[in-house]
């Protein structure tokens, strides 16, 4: 197994959550059991799921720090790798990358909520598709936007429309949202 995919949950003195991960199987683990549940699937995207694929999912915690975003995009790899699904590396990396981008620089900046917030990615393999799900605390919709030619930035919900078998967002109760991109096919 991936040296990512063994460490737990740790909570410093300050009660601020560190990067933390686990991977779960068919048993419910009691380590971590944050949103999503191992067996969410985004609704939109449920008749993708092929018939007696039971879910795998990997998760981890993201500190609001701009290295989260190179965290996160390792910690997909060796899921990926763990799986024997190298075949997703590449679209996968830059979709992780692109989701945890916007969830520091829009998500976390427009919930108006201290820093201490985190950002959380979880990654559930049903067969051949992955389900990239990225949390934030931000109320904000994510919008794919035509930006100028010469605006820096503003083509990342593209990329991942174009990289995905289907992609979308959805509120999570009480704050919050998921934006998720199935990959795979």
């Amino acid at each position: 197994m991936h040296p990512l995919l063994q460490s737990h949950v740790r909570i410093d003195h300050d009660d601020l959550v560190q990067p933390a991960n686990v991977t779960r199987g068919h048993a419910r683990s009691p380590l971590l059991d944050w949103w999503p549940p191992i067996v969410w699937w985004p609704e939109p995207a449920r008749d993708l799921i092929e018939p007696g694929s039971p879910p795998v999912s990997a998760t981890l915690v993201l500190s609001p720090i701009a290295e989260s975003v190179w965290s996160a995009r390792n910690f997909a790899l060796g899921a990926l790798s763990g799986w024997d699904m190298t075949g997703l590396a590449d679209g996968m990396g830059l979709v992780v990358s692109e989701l945890v981008t916007n969830a520091l620089r829009h998500g976390l900046a427009l919930c108006g909520g201290p820093r201490r917030e985190v950002i959380r990615l979880a990654l559930i393999r049903r067969g051949r598709l992955v389900t990239c799900v990225v949390f934030d605390p931000g109320p904000g919709t994510p919008v794919l936007r035509d930006p100028s030619p010469f605006e820096p930035g503003g083509l990342g919900l593209h990329i991942v429309e174009s990289l995905s078998v289907r992609w979308g967002w959805c509120p999570v109760a009480p704050r919050g949202k998921a934006v998720w991109a199935v990959l795979g096919g």
